[in-house]
């Protein structure tokens, strides 16, 4: 009999910990190798968990919504499908009325809020300010603070709080997200109105775990990012022209889709090898120039989620093969199969809001990012044009290109002279090349 310890497998680079999300087998149940034995989530994606091995699920050590290190044991599976003699009083129990339980594990290590990040004049409904990794995690996960923290009713022992009370707080909306304190020291800080609306009647729908942290998300960039937005207009005749020309000789060539993604992501490369300061990030008064140029492109999933798949290393690939790995992108995103590399380490994002028709956008800054491009419609307009025979009016393929970017670090000469620079690569595109 061979007792083999199921670790939580590496789940993509930087990938540091999930959340178990469901368990597919029971303690009891026979497993084969390479069938799917829980579900975890790790940032947006989530990813179902084959077994390594075939046998028979001794012991499950972890319940669902529980964060866990990689690495760490997370069951036991007896691979010559033989189950350990349960104890006397398991003997006794009914499996229909009482369900195997998830072995507790118990953890000593407890995080200290730091003195500042607590404010006396709070009124706070959990005084305590120790709470376990566990906790933090899930704060960090749903950017909640430790003065919010400290507001949420608790009740584990000794007015310890416990995950299912930090889970129930965030599932009535969290109450006290915005909550200030009874007193400001400062007469002319800002306040924020406790303000009640009506928010009317109809039909409820309850957000998914994706929208909630998209949601999360947004809100965090838009507190955190001052947010400025440069606009220019570019002429895309040329490129619409020589696409228009050669994506059907390209697609019996390569066997590849040839659509604007890969051109524009050409362009957004070129670009910041131009003006690399807008290719980073900030870490409280130092700012990280990124070295690697990954580009994101936001992506719409078949639920009408958003989601920013990866083209690692932009710079360093030509146009077939930034078609294929935007093309296998899309379709993993589309069929739901995107995976966590897929979907980490970039340091620039575009958005084709032209796909849904938008002539123009304002984005949100995806974080930790200093910037994102938006790429309105392509739409043929009458414009003025400068000839041999002077001016003349012509049918031209205009877009408007639209950066929204953080004005802590970059300000309006880089954020408009990256804009302006990326169009004018799209501008002069060579009708001559070769594919």
């Amino acid at each position: 009999m061979a007792k083999i310890e199921f670790k939580m497998p590496k789940l993509g680079e930087s990938i540091t910990e999930a959340a178990i999300i469901t368990w597919f087998k029971n303690v009891g149940d026979t497993i084969d190798k390479d069938e799917m034995l829980l579900e975890v989530a790790t940032d947006k994606v989530d990813s179902e968990v084959p077994s390594n091995v075939s046998g028979v699920v001794e012991e499950i050590l972890y319940q669902p919504n529980e964060v866990i290190k990689i690495g760490e044991t997370i069951a036991i599976i007896n691979s010559n499908g033989e189950m350990s003699k349960p104890s006397e009083k398991k003997e006794k129990e009914s499996p229909k009325t009482q369900p195997p339980r998830a072995k507790q594990v118990t953890k000593t290590k407890k995080v200290e809020v730091p003195a500042q990040e607590l404010n006396q004049e709070f009124r706070v409904s959990n005084s305590n300010t120790f709470f376990s990794p566990l906790v933090v995690s899930i704060a960090k996960a749903h950017h909640i603070s430790f003065e919010e923290l400290a507001r949420i009713p608790a009740t584990g022992a000794e007015g310890r709080l416990r995950k299912s009370d930090v889970f129930k707080y965030i599932e009535v909306g969290r109450p006290y997200k915005f909550a200030q304190p009874a007193a400001q020291s400062d007469p002319t800080a800002y306040r924020i109105p406790q303000l009640t609306f009506d928010k009317g009647k109809g039909k409820i729908i309850e957000m998914d775990r994706m929208r909630q942290m998209i949601a999360d998300h947004m809100v965090y960039s838009k507190h955190t990012s001052p947010h400025v937005t440069a606009y220019v207009e570019a002429d895309l005749t040329t490129m619409v022209n020589w696409r228009n020309a050669n994506k059907g000789a390209f697609q019996d060539k390569y066997g590849e889709k040839l659509t604007f993604t890969p051109l524009f992501i050409e362009a957004v490369a070129k670009a910041i090898q131009d003006f690399p300061n807008i290719n980073a990030s900030v870490d409280g008064k130092n700012i990280i120039v990124k070295e690697e140029i990954n580009v994101g492109m936001a992506t719409a999933l078949p639920s009408g989620n958003l989601i920013v798949p990866v083209v690692k290393n932009a710079d360093k690939k030509g146009l077939l093969d930034l078609a294929k790995e935007v093309n296998a992108l899309v379709i993993k995103a589309r069929e739901n199969k995107l995976n966590a590399d897929d979907i980490k380490g970039s340091t620039f994002t575009i958005s084709n809001v032209g796909t849904f028709g938008s002539v123009m956008g304002t984005p949100i800054i995806n974080q930790p990012e200093v910037a994102i491009l938006a790429m309105g419609i392509i739409k043929k307009r009458p414009e003025v044009i400068e000839t041999d025979n002077g001016d003349e009016i012509a049918i031209r393929s205009m877009m408007y290109l639209s950066l929204s970017f953080d004005h802590r670090v970059v300000d309006g000469y880089l954020g408009g002279s990256f804009v302006r620079r990326v169009a004018d690569y799209l501008e002069q595109f060579d009708i001559n090349r070769k594919i």
